[in-house]
């Protein structure tokens, strides 16, 4: 089996999107997944490992159903993808602001109770993340060579700044659901275009 057959996805589009290039900071949590350090200080993260992650990512995705899945992204580089993942699967998305309390206080009108929750960066979505861990939710992240992995149960090594790779997370993460769900026999089935979920 040829390199490109093992990847979710042509390494060019990988490539293209820039879900590779990490930060000037790596922390000791990501560094299994780094492949070398450019001359410019940039970390570049390993495609082949990415690549695993959202695949172990898609299929634990996979087991829950779309209302019980909350995706969220605090900063605005995911919220083009969020919003066309909710359309395209009907997974919960939340694009700014946590609203502070959801996951935990009954009392709340606006609470829920996710069984899965994705962040797009664990740091900006934080809160979020210390909710879900202290309600016992499962957790997945994608993070860059500068992320923590504290309370989190999947690490998406990715460049989770860039709205390019995270729009072809996202795409990938949406694709593989509903393949796995059996709502798509093929990638052409699929009503929405990696371009849509990637243009700037």
């Amino acid at each position: 089996m040829s390199e490109q057959e093992e990847l979710l996805i042509d390494s060019n589009e990988y490539l293209k999107s820039g879900i590779h290039i990490g930060t000037k900071f790596k922390t000791k949590y990501m560094k299994e997944f780094i492949y070398k350090t450019r001359p410019d200080g940039l970390s570049v993260l390993n495609l082949k490992k990415i690549d695993e992650r959202i695949r172990v990512a898609a299929k634990m995705i996979s087991q829950y159903e779309a209302k019980d899945i909350l995706f969220i992204s605090r900063r605005e580089n995911g919220w083009k993808a969020l919003k066309l993942l909710k359309k395209l699967t009907g997974i919960n998305v939340i694009c700014g602001r946590y609203p502070p309390g959801i996951l935990t206080n009954t009392n709340l009108e606006t609470f829920i109770e996710p069984k899965l929750l994705i962040v797009c960066d664990p740091w900006p979505d934080k809160n979020a993340v210390q909710d879900a861990s202290k309600a016992g939710i499962p957790i997945i992240a994608l993070c860059d060579t500068n992320n923590e992995s504290n309370n989190l149960d999947l690490v998406v090594p990715a460049n989770n700044k860039g709205k390019k790779s995270v729009g072809l997370v996202v795409y990938l993460f949406a694709r593989e659901f509903m393949r796995n769900k059996g709502i798509l026999r093929t990638e052409e089935d699929l009503p929405i275009s990696l371009e849509e979920f990637t243009e700037e």
